[in-house]
């Protein structure tokens, strides 16, 4: 490739990226060309003789023409590193969208624990970076907590400090069975007014934790139940 073509690739490279005419000086110091401003000037003349290149206005840089940009399709475009570009942007593009598509999921899988129990139901997300969690309310509507407003604050504070759970999630013994913890086997005191009952889940490569804390006046038995069957059904379908 000759310098002329490598100036029409700085050129449309340029104008590709930002949208704007080409100035010889932003070739010349982006571009690392090593020859003298006049150079650079003297070939883009030529470029824009060949009708490669032309100057949309007076004062203007400039920017490629059509024959300019069929000429660097044809016989100037590096496919191979462009390629490679491409294909790294797909794929962080598709975990991105698979991140989402999962978390959407597992916000359905909470839900669908949250009316089934009436407790508060939780999920980590797959990034990690935050913990889904529903049923507040309802849970808040058992006498345990109706009327201790102490032991309701401090589950809401556990709950809110999203860190601070995810943190106590990663303290425990867990794995894919469900895992329950009964009032005072709770290692935080703010829930030790509360089972918890929690499992691992995996799903598309992300890995993170589903569960259940309520009342120790909780039925485990049918919580498990409903736990293992909406675990399994995030895991398997894509569609709760």
């Amino acid at each position: 490739m000759d310098r002329k073509q490598e100036i029409l690739k700085a050129i449309v490279k340029h104008f590709v990226e930002t949208a704007e005419p080409v100035g010889s000086k932003t070739v010349l110091v982006s571009y690392r060309f090593n020859v003298s401003p006049a150079t650079i000037r003297n070939d883009m003349a030529n470029l824009e003789k060949d009708g490669l290149i032309y100057q949309p206005y007076t004062s203007a840089g400039r920017i490629p023409t059509d024959e300019g940009y069929r000429l660097y399709v044809d016989e100037i475009a590096d496919y191979k590193t462009e390629k490679k570009k491409a294909l790294l942007k797909l794929n962080v593009i598709r975990e991105q969208y698979q991140n989402e598509k999962v978390k959407e999921q597992v916000y359905d899988a909470v839900n669908l624990l949250a009316r089934a129990t009436n407790n508060v139901t939780f999920a980590t997300t797959p990034d990690n970076d935050r913990t889904f969690y529903l049923g507040l309310s309802n849970a808040l509507k058992q006498p345990e907590f109706a009327t201790n407003n102490i032991n309701a604050s401090q589950v809401i504070e556990v709950l809110e400090r999203d860190d601070y759970f995810r943190r106590l999630l990663e303290k425990l013994e867990t794995d894919d069975t469900i895992k329950t913890y009964i009032g005072k086997e709770n290692i935080l005191e703010q829930i030790q007014s509360c089972s918890l009952m929690v499992t691992t889940y995996e799903k598309d490569g992300f890995k993170g934790y589903i569960g259940i804390l309520g009342p120790t006046r909780m039925n485990y038995p049918f919580n498990k139940a409903i736990l293992e069957e909406v675990k399994s059904l995030f895991e398997k379908n894509n569609n709760l």
